[in-house]
């Protein structure tokens, strides 16, 4: 079933090469198939490692649906290693989306399967709400530019973690963001410091570009 799961994945991602280089059974405790996405999932952090997804151009301003939708909890994870909303409550962290619902909001589906839990991570409110989302827009500003564009999201924690939550769910230290379309040459990369006491001000997003290879 593993095999036919990943033979299916390559079919869809053939060109999407980076991928699989991070989203593979030896990085990942559990794939999560959202169907527009993939999920590369950490039990002991209970949170993801990374995620990964192609955009299409057509679809990225098809609707643009404003109404948000609420988060859920993935059932598909063992529920010990589930991470809930519930656990950011009073937390002082934003649920960050890794598979942002801007760029999925071409439909209700779609838009939906972006509220899972497992494709949240926590996020200092200034990187969320006001840095990190750049780099999003630039996702879907390149999809419309180029036809389609990649995108693969890499979580980083450390080895002793701060948590929060009943559940104990892993604060990252960072987080990045690679941008690709091997057909056109195009490939940028943007890493993040998950830092509660880092202003947004003057923020931009060369700010936050770094060398792929480094990552």
């Amino acid at each position: 079933m593993i095999k036919l799961f990943l033979l299916v994945l390559a079919v869809i991602y053939v060109e999407a090469t980076d991928l699989f280089k991070y989203i593979n059974k030896k990085n990942c405790n559990q794939i999560i198939d959202k169907k527009v996405y993939i999920i590369c999932y950490d039990y002991k952090n209970k949170g993801a490692k990374y995620v990964g997804y192609r955009l299409d151009g057509d679809k990225v301003n098809k609707l643009n649906i404003k109404k948000r939708v609420k988060f859920y909890t993935e059932k598909n994870i063992p529920k010990r290693y589930r991470s809930r909303s519930k656990d950011y409550t009073h937390s002082g962290y934003d649920r960050g989306h890794l598979a942002n619902d801007a760029s999925f909001d071409w439909s209700k589906s779609s838009q939906r399967k972006t509220y899972s839990m497992a494709n949240i991570i926590p996020q200092a409110p200034n990187i969320n709400r006001r840095t990190w989302i750049k780099a999003e827009k630039l996702e879907r500003a390149v999809a419309v530019k180029l036809g389609s564009v990649d995108v693969l999201n890499g979580v980083v924690y450390s080895n002793n973690p701060k948590t929060i939550g009943k559940n104990k769910i892993s604060v990252p230290i960072g987080f990045w963001k690679m941008i690709y379309n091997d057909k056109k040459g195009y490939k940028k990369c943007f890493y993040y410091q998950n830092d509660l006491s880092i202003s947004s001000k003057g923020d931009k997003l060369s700010n936050h570009l770094i060398e792929c290879k480094n990552i």
